[in-house]
């Protein structure tokens, strides 16, 4: 039977996102046959000794990109980034009551939510006021040195702003959700008591978080007796991350990514191409006299999620048919914020950013 044409299409979506194609063909070519095992890593039981050592040349992998030190650990766990939104004030409390959060958008909301079901939540300061599109500077945030932990959201993937420094917060230990900009550029791990990331952005494919935690907060976790196992960091570190059956492909693509990461010079290049990308789109909306607009301040404007608008909805709807005509897909903005947005994380080429930009000019062009 032939194989159908393949028509590949320009993918700006936010999550599940585009993965560089080569990772594709690599899982297709080992989707049978995994390193000779005759099945797939799908199949392979997760307590064989060559999963458990995969597992570890996964994690050493992360090691190496993120340069993280030897006293954090690195779970794989299910459920993404709104798991975690539960399970760090489930974690983190110990003996106190309350926990620091910042507001920047709307994934920073979804995780003030969450936590106040477990605790009273501190909003150190808010952007609501100036429509989610600066940050508050930090000698106006009212932080409690008593808080059990301190939580921020590096990158919101729908408002597209970014928080472009680490928070000085005191002894409070740092929280941060990194599911939209992790691997996007090198970090000092060691300034963050917890890190967090969903893989559908930069690392992979959905149904994984990854989980970097420093060892002296995992004792918060194994005196934390309401915890259930599953959800216990204290456990999960115990058991490697196989208290129970991981999500094996996920973690396959994650590891996929890792390598290719390496294979591109490491997060000091990755970076400086995220740079030149965003840049190069910015400089396209900024200089298309008010027909594409950013709101967002720019100090604090996204490298991974550019969010635009246009005069009007239904020229934002003309503007979407034709892209996808294009081959152009995913720029729809989210459903609960509209407008137009081109995520452009690590697997996006600069060749499709210039795809993007050449056809917004035509656009602009057609209907000026």
């Amino acid at each position: 039977m032939p194989k159908p044409k393949m028509n590949r299409v320009i993918n700006f979506g936010a999550g599940p996102a585009t993965l560089p194609l080569e990772i594709l063909e690599q899982a297709q070519a080992e989707l049978l046959d995994w390193r000779g095992t005759g099945m797939s890593i799908m199949e392979l039981g997760h307590r064989t000794e060559i999963f458990t050592e995969y597992l570890h040349e996964t994690e050493q992998k992360l090691r190496e990109l993120l340069t993280i030190p030897n006293n954090y650990r690195i779970l794989f766990l299910h459920g993404g980034a709104r798991a975690q939104f539960a399970m760090v004030p489930q974690n983190l409390l110990a003996n106190k009551h309350g926990a620091d959060y910042l507001d920047i958008g709307i994934w920073s909301q979804k995780a003030i939510a969450e936590a106040q079901l477990f605790c009273d939540v501190n909003i150190v300061a808010s952007s609501k006021d100036n429509n989610y599109t600066s940050i508050p500077t930090p000698d106006t945030w009212q932080l409690k040195p008593t808080a059990a932990y301190f939580h921020y959201t590096s990158n919101e993937t729908i408002n597209g702003i970014e928080c472009t420094f680490i928070p000085e917060v005191g002894d409070v230990p740092i929280v941060v959700d990194m599911t939209s900009d992790i691997l996007s550029m090198p970090i000092d791990v060691s300034r963050f008591g917890l890190i967090y990331a969903s893989a559908q952005k930069n690392i992979g494919i959905a149904g994984l978080a990854v989980v970097i935690i420093r060892e002296d907060l995992l004792a918060r976790s194994s005196t934390a007796t309401t915890v259930p196992s599953l959800y216990n960091y204290a456990i999960q570190a115990e058991q490697h991350s196989l208290y129970n059956t991981p999500a094996s492909f996920a973690i396959y693509i994650a590891s996929l990514m890792f390598a290719w990461l390496q294979r591109q010079g490491g997060l000091t290049k990755i970076a400086e191409l995220n740079q030149r990308k965003a840049t190069k789109l910015y400089h396209a909306i900024d200089h298309s006299n008010g027909f594409y607009r950013n709101d967002i301040a720019k100090p604090y404007r996204s490298k991974m999620n550019v969010v635009f608008n246009m005069q009007t909805t239904q020229l934002e709807q003309q503007f979407l048919a034709a892209a996808t005509a294009a081959n152009l897909v995913a720029l729809k903005g989210h459903r609960e914020l509209g407008g137009l947005r081109a995520s452009i994380y690590n697997a996006m080429p600069m060749s499709s950013v210039d795809t993007l930009i050449d056809f917004m000019k035509v656009f602009q062009q057609k209907h000026s």
